[in-house]
């Protein structure tokens, strides 16, 4: 499959999104374009891509001033001090707004550096180079940025439009299982969110997309999850209504992740599997779906051995804690929890539509999990 361009357009920003094979040495023609004033730019990477990746890319970018700032990257390293630390080094090489921060990595990475790069001058060019399938189909489009806070996650943070997304898949035959498992439990939220029949080619295509790492149809996905969430960014770019619905499974995802502090016996593609099928069970016994649509989620669960089962992380006592974090959400307007729920595969319920109380959901949480 040849790379393909996908051009977004709202009242925010322009930019592009290239995704396909081997297409790193397409970048310096691509910053040409979209930042042609740069003289400097500032390369986060993550210290887990291989070597070989990290020395194309700086081989791609010998015309400009590189300085290269390498990390070992995990949710903890999402802080408003290290973010601190970043801007200060790029103040202290005289980065001007016309210069770029380009990332190099997964979306926790994604996040931190977009969250940079919009506060160094009130605002430098950036770039995302996303490096997992998580971060290509999710986190490196729609301007979200962010570091998480000791109350929850994502919590401080801005909107901050990229100049240019390159998705080369090529980079996810270097992924473990587990982060390739991570990116799919998104691309399986984009599919059922919006009626296109992405659930039925996901349904088809698992084995290929987790087992085979079939790149062409990793390719496919990539563009039709990302297609998916434009959808929805681009009719709601701030996230003040349709947005949310990007964040189906997300309201119990994050609070499991909070709940388990950002551990490494949970990652957040885990936690979002998790939260699916938690908001899809409490959409049923809610009676806001019928059995057939959960029936076709356990399925596709059970077929690709997705974990779901949180007895396996959390104690019982621990329940009521992970409630109480979905307070913090970031979609809560009042005092109670606004949830996203699922109708049917491929439609969900509007946001702002469904609300629960904090001791309802308590009462509940085990019938649901």
């Amino acid at each position: 499959m040849l790379k393909t361009k996908i051009k977004v357009k709202n009242l925010s920003s322009s930019y592009s999104i290239l995704i396909g094979k081997n297409i790193l040495h397409y970048v310096p023609k691509e910053i040409k374009m979209a930042c042609p004033n740069a003289k400097k730019i500032a390369l986060v990477v993550d210290k887990k891509i291989p070597k070989k990746f990290i020395k194309k890319i700086k081989s791609c970018l010998k015309k400009y001033e590189v300085h290269l700032f390498e990390y070992s990257v995990n949710e903890k390293f999402k802080s408003f001090a290290n973010v601190n630390k970043l801007v200060e080094k790029c103040l202290f090489k005289n980065f001007n707004r016309s210069d770029i921060l380009i990332s190099f990595g997964g979306g926790i990475l994604g996040d931190f550096s977009a969250f940079a790069a919009s506060l160094i001058k009130r605002g430098i060019n950036f770039i995302n180079i996303p490096s997992t399938m998580l971060a290509q189909v999710d986190s490196s489009i729609g301007g979200k940025t962010g570091v998480n806070s000791k109350i929850g996650k994502n919590l401080i943070g801005t909107f901050y439009q990229p100049k240019l997304v390159v998705s080369d898949v090529e980079l996810l035959k270097s992924l473990p299982q587990r982060e390739l498992v991570c990116g799919y439990a998104e691309i399986l939220k984009h599919s059922l969110i919006l009626k296109n029949n992405f659930f039925l080619w996901i349904k088809k295509n698992s084995t290929q997309l987790l087992i085979d790492r079939n790149l062409d149809l990793l390719q496919e996905a990539v563009i039709r999850s990302c297609k998916i969430k434009l959808y929805f960014v681009n009719k709601d770019i701030y996230e003040k209504n349709t947005r949310m619905i990007l964040n189906f499974g997300h309201t119990f995802a994050h609070a499991i992740e909070v709940q388990g502090k950002y551990s490494k016996k949970i990652n957040h593609g885990e936690a979002v599997i998790m939260g699916m099928m938690m908001a899809t069970k409490l959409s049923y016994l809610k009676k806001i779906c019928k059995l057939k649509t959960l029936t076709q989620l356990k399925n596709i669960y059970t077929s690709n051995n997705l974990k779901d089962d949180i007895k396996k992380i959390f104690k019982k006592r621990e329940y009521s804690k992970i409630v109480e974090h979905m307070n913090s959400d970031k979609k809560n307007n009042d005092r109670k929890i606004n949830l996203i729920l699922l109708k049917t595969i491929g439609k969900t319920t509007i946001p702002n539509t469904y609300k629960i109380s904090t001791p309802e959901l308590k009462k509940i949480f085990n019938r649901i999990i």
